[in-house]
């Protein structure tokens, strides 16, 4: 499938935009969790303070706070603050100083508290400073020399570092909390303003995930289906150019299913891909990187549940991937029976053979029932495992970090950013999953269309090619041709030489097998031949551009072929601007007008697929019109006249005669009666030539042609001949 994407050149510019908007989108899909935290943790367990840091401070109580900084932190928090009165507010910051801000104030806060409320730190320093009972050790550590204040504050850091950092955290929220009350300030606005603010934020994103996610669906669909439209234009292209030799090697059936099956599997995969595929990646590795930002103590739960997720992956991909290849063949296998069964509804309904076909449509059915229900199984098998893995790692991550908020070292607000930021790790590896089903099926796929495509056709052009000799102008000539199958035990035709010259008619005659239509179909290069040439106005056809070489012949199959449209589109149909008169003139020709006027809307009477709405003997009077209108240089017609009655067959070489005289005509036929008045009547008996020339002389020197002559006449009409 891969050497496929070449396809997808054209639409560069969409799949960038698609890989940024997939950005955008994983980006507010991981945020989301972070403000789920922290609505928890700040909005409600610390009722709308961020951190230690506060927005206003009496100065009275940050000049208890310098207490405990050294002179380096109070120059760092004094040029952070800028003092007006009784009041220090705080100046604009960035992130990295706001957070070295935290630290300092954060400790600073808890060693004031500390002193203040915490009766054993108190005792402590009551003790050492002898202090009277009674006596605030607040007021008394003031009154110390800095060096024993420091001294007093490293002892009371060790006591500091050995609480969890959310206690510390906490502590410092509830003195800026209370801070915020002695001023009087409104707590619980400030509170309500950080939910909605953080609220509105979060619809913000998710509008933003919304429009993201449909523009990438939309995009995805568009380059999706233009990959589509372009693989298809390809491989018609390329069946359009295959000879008959190719055609044998991919059956019909094959063919329509690799054109439309195939194709649509490839085309939905791409889409799919574009939208999960380069989504699953972005989303999983922000995901991992989210959680060690949030707490790495419980990544082990995720790297398990990984490893369980990949393993599950390479069970499908074991078990079903052999039933991915199977399932395309089977398709092709229902086809070709569906195929065989709607064009020989006739033959089977006269041999009463309904049950017999019946029983083939059936068995092809249930064994392409019987895979797709194993790979839907497969599919289903998948989807209770993921979900057993995904809820076992919602029950781990709350079990586990329950303990760590008990203990202190973990917050509420975290755990749950933890549980989504898991869960969405593990969906990302749940679509590449669902992918893992798809892509080996759309693999195959894209292998069988790529055959299709690298084919080389047998019949090319050659590099450089002749134009025809003016003066041959009609000449038809076989110099010793020899052609054989490919993979055939034998030749089918064998050292053929004649000429046929501008104006004459020649015939082609011999019992069933004996490689006549096989000849004919050399002229236009259906065939190349194995050895010896054909040449046509003096040139070999291989020479010949293939264009240029049948637009002078005129072919009517041994099979009469009509296109869906109407009798007007299929006699004009190798030549569009002939114009209503041609038409008119080649329908007389071929005898055809008299059908054709007994219809309501005479040429413009509608043809079925297949000209399925008219009689075999209209069909080839309508397809020898089709080759008369082009007005060509060469006729062939290959056993054209076998569905016509005698009196038509004869009015129609009458007229074709007269008409195409200027012409070369090479006919192909069974009937004696056909070819009684050729100019040269050729016979073949087992791909040799056994003899040539007129009906008299092959009546005199030619066995074969004798006893072809005898077994059609009567004595009384050899006679008369």
């Amino acid at each position: 499938m891969l050497k496929l994407m070449k396809y997808l050149k054209k639409s560069a510019g969409y799949i960038v935009c698609i890989v940024a908007l997939l950005f955008l989108q994983a980006y507010c899909d991981l945020s989301l969790p972070d403000y789920t935290s922290k609505i928890i943790n700040v909005g409600i367990q610390q009722q709308g303070i961020e951190d230690g840091v506060p927005e206003k401070i009496r100065t009275s109580s940050m000049e208890s706070l310098y207490l405990f900084m050294d002179e380096e932190d109070r120059k760092t928090v004094e040029s952070a603050y800028a003092k007006d009165g009784e009041v220090c507010t705080l100046q604009k910051i960035n992130k990295e100083e706001r957070e070295e801000l935290n630290q300092i104030l954060g400790k600073a806060m808890l060693l004031t508290e500390g002193l203040s409320e915490n009766q054993e730190m108190g005792s402590s320093l009551a003790e050492r400073m002898q202090l009277p009972e009674g006596t605030n050790p607040l007021e008394a550590a003031a009154m110390l020399p800095e060096d024993a204040r420091m001294q007093i504050k490293e002892e009371m850091e060790k006591q500091l570092d050995k609480m969890p950092e959310s206690i510390v955290t906490q502590a410092a929220v509830a003195y800026v909390r209370a801070e915020y009350e002695a001023m009087g300030e409104n707590v619980d606005a400030i509170q309500m303003n950080y939910l909605i603010v953080s609220g509105l934020r979060m619809i913000g994103m998710a509008l933003i995930i919304m429009l993201a996610a449909g523009t990438v669906t939309f995009l995805s669909a568009r380059v999706a289906a233009s990959f589509g439209h372009d693989l298809r234009s390809s491989v018609y292209k390329k069946v359009i150019g295959f000879s008959s030799g190719e055609y044998h090697r991919f059956s019909t059936a094959s063919l329509i299913t690799r054109s439309t099956n195939d194709i649509q599997q490839v085309q939905l995969t791409t889409a799919m891909m574009l939208r999960m595929v380069l989504y699953a990646p972005i989303l999983g590795i922000g995901g991992v990187m989210k959680v060690l930002q949030t707490d790495a103590s419980m990544t082990w739960i995720l790297a398990l549940a990984v490893i369980l997720i990949l393993m599950v992956i390479f069970v499908l991909f074991r078990v079903a991937m052999p039933k991915f290849t199977k399932l395309q063949t089977l398709i092709d296998k229902l086809n070709l029976v569906t195929r065989e069964f709607l064009t020989g509804t006739l033959v089977i309904r006269a041999f009463s053979r309904e049950r017999r076909e019946e029983e083939r449509f059936e068995e092809a059915n249930a064994n392409l029932m019987r895979t797709n229900l194993f790979v839907n199984r497969c599919m289903t098998f998948m989807m209770p495992v993921m979900m057993l893995i995904m809820n076992g790692v919602s029950v781990a991550i709350i079990y586990f970090g329950a303990h760590a908020v008990d203990n202190g070292s973990m917050q509420v607000g975290n755990v749950m950013a933890f549980i989504q930021y898991a869960m969405q790790i593990i969906m990302s590896f749940l679509m590449i999953t669902m992918m893992s089903i798809m892509i080996p099926r759309a693999n195959v796929a894209g292998k069988r269309i790529q055959e299709i495509l690298e084919t080389q056709e047998s019949i090319q052009d050659a590099r450089e090619t002749r134009e025809p000799m003016e003066s041959q102008r009609g000449t038809v000539e076989f110099d010793h041709v020899t052609f054989a199958y490919p993979g055939a035990d034998g030749n089918t035709l064998e050292d053929i030489s004649f000429t046929a010259h501008r104006g004459e008619t020649v015939a082609i005659i011999g019992s069933t097998g004996s490689g006549k239509s096989t000849l004919v179909n050399l002229i236009p290069r259906f065939y190349d031949v194995t050895a010896g040439s054909v040449r046509v106005d003096g040139v070999d056809v291989r020479e010949l551009s293939q264009k240029e070489l049948r637009n002078r012949l005129g072919y009517v199959p041994q099979k009469g072929i009509l296109f869906s449209g109407t009798i007007s589109s299929n006699i004009l149909y190798g030549a569009e601007n002939a114009g209503e008169k041609k038409m008119e003139e080649a329908a007389i020709v071929a005898q055809a007008e008299e059908f054709i006027k007994t219809k309501k809307q005479e040429y413009e009477a509608p043809i079925s697929q297949g000209g399925s709405n008219v009689s075999g003997g209209q069909k080839q009077r309508l397809s020898i019109a089709r080759a008369i209108a082009k007005n060509p240089e060469i006729y062939i017609f290959d056993d054209s006249f076998s569905a016509l009655d005698y009196k038509t067959d004869v009015q129609l070489r009458k007229a074709l005669k007269e008409y195409t005289r200027d012409a070369t005509t090479i006919i192909v036929a069974q009937r004696i009666s056909t070819i009684l008045h050729a100019d040269r009547i050729l016979v073949l008996d087992e791909g040799r030539l056994a003899g040539q020339g007129t009906h008299k002389e092959l009546m005199k020197k030619c066995e074969v042609y004798r006893q072809i002559a005898m077994s059609q006449l009567s004595e009384e009409e050899l006679a008369d001949e």
